[in-house]
């Protein structure tokens, strides 16, 4: 690994992002696997595995073309500071409710319904906002990748300091830790020193903005196609990770630990990918990558649908990782390479409406496909699906241009 792969850093504010938003994420990281784990203890279903996925993403596919809208409107580092706010105060309910032992699963995932709703205006203005923290744009594709790193590393210690907290203090603990983190990526977007904020004026509405947004992707194929093969892929592949508390308790025969490890394989896998991708040199083939490690994605979890031994289950979560979040991070930077600056809030929305908003619908239907005909051949199902998706797609990747 080279200098190369962290000149993003050369900007102070991305700097104060990157390290406030760190902690952030460990913290995110812990909460959601907690989440999963209170709703498999409390109900033994792989359904509500499901329900749950679909409680905290679908919100966000409802609404995230309208906060990709107030992201480019309004003032991003305003609805940033507000949605980090809000994201803090619902894990704080949530920690109140678990420790004080007065909670139903209902309860909690309407908190989670609460959580995706602040993820719909939170994501495009987090994304958006990255252009503007990075002082040399040639710096931005460098950005996006340590920003995957960062959530990735978050997704390796994150939750296997969740599984040990979760044995020792219980989720209440974590759900706490989770809204102080907040304060961090609070205090550091408070010591940035943005440029002043210009309105410019919006002679359309939200619906003609929208509609507007849609028309520049019908325009832009090299963006339209990158965003439905991510919309392909959340659907029918990505929501895999919400069966893994059955292989945990079921299949490995293990505790709220073992969940924990298989999370954070995954999440091993996929910081090597995103390291990897950071160290890529100028003029890379993001299309060929993109295209190869679908292929690894697939594979990974091809192997680990039905591996029974542990530590071979775990290296194949690591291959499952490195594909799955290096093919979200190459999607991420070609789109945020090629939009244009006044369409990148709505573009980014409708991204997130591929991969937050389309992996619930697949949580639900992965959830009841698994209650019929078992988890290990979901999951293959899933992994057949990868490659299906890729080779569907490979013509459309060849002509698209970055």
């Amino acid at each position: 690994m080279n200098i190369s792969t962290f000149t993003a850093f050369r900007s102070r504010n991305y700097r104060l992002y990157f390290s406030g938003q760190s902690i952030s994420l460990i913290g995110t990281w812990m909460q959601r696997t907690a989440v999963y784990w209170v709703i498999y203890v409390e109900t033994h279903s792989a359904f509500m595995l499901g329900l749950t996925a679909f409680s905290i993403q679908f919100p966000s596919f409802l609404f995230s073309l309208f906060g990709g809208v107030v992201s480019d409107r309004y003032n991003r580092y305003r609805v940033l500071l507000f949605t980090q706010a809000a994201s803090l105060a619902q894990a704080a309910l949530l920690a109140i409710l678990v420790l004080f032992n007065a909670y139903t699963v209902w309860e909690v995932l309407s908190l989670s319904v609460l959580l995706g709703i602040i993820n719909a205006f939170d994501v495009p203005a987090r994304q958006a906002l990255v252009y503007d923290m990075v002082d040399h744009k040639e710096d931005l594709a460098n950005a996006i990748a340590l920003n995957s790193s960062m959530v990735n590393l978050a997704r390796l210690l994150g939750p296997a300091v969740a599984g040990i907290v979760l044995e020792k203090l219980g989720a209440g603990t974590c759900f706490l830790i989770n809204a102080l983190s907040f304060v961090a990526v609070i205090l550091s977007l408070l010591f940035m020193r943005l440029p002043r904020y210009i309105p410019s004026t919006h002679p359309k509405n939200a619906m003609g903005e929208l509609k507007e947004g849609l028309l520049y992707l019908k325009q832009t194929p090299e963006i339209s196609f990158v965003i439905l093969l991510l919309a392909c892929m959340s659907l029918l592949v990505m929501p895999f990770s919400t069966l893994l508390p059955i292989y945990a308790k079921e299949i490995f025969q293990g505790n709220a630990s073992t969940f924990g490890y298989l999370n954070s394989f995954i999440g091993l896998g996929a910081v090597c990918g995103t390291f990897f991708l950071a160290s890529l040199k100028k003029g890379a083939d993001f299309r060929k990558i993109l295209f190869i490690n679908t292929l690894v994605f697939g594979a990974g979890l091809i192997l680990f649908s039905h591996c029974t031994l542990f530590p071979l289950a775990l290296f194949f979560a690591v291959l499952s990782g490195f594909g799955m979040m290096s093919q979200t991070t190459i999607s991420n930077t070609i789109i945020q390479t090629t939009v244009s600056p006044e369409m990148r809030g709505r573009v980014i929305s409708y991204f997130a409406m591929a991969f937050f908003g389309m992996m619930p619908l697949g949580a639900l239907l992965i959830g009841a496909v698994s209650h019929l005909i078992g988890t290990p051949d979901t999951i293959l199902a899933e992994g057949i699906s990868a490659l299906l998706i890729t080779f569907t797609f490979y013509s459309f990747m060849r002509k698209a241009k970055t």
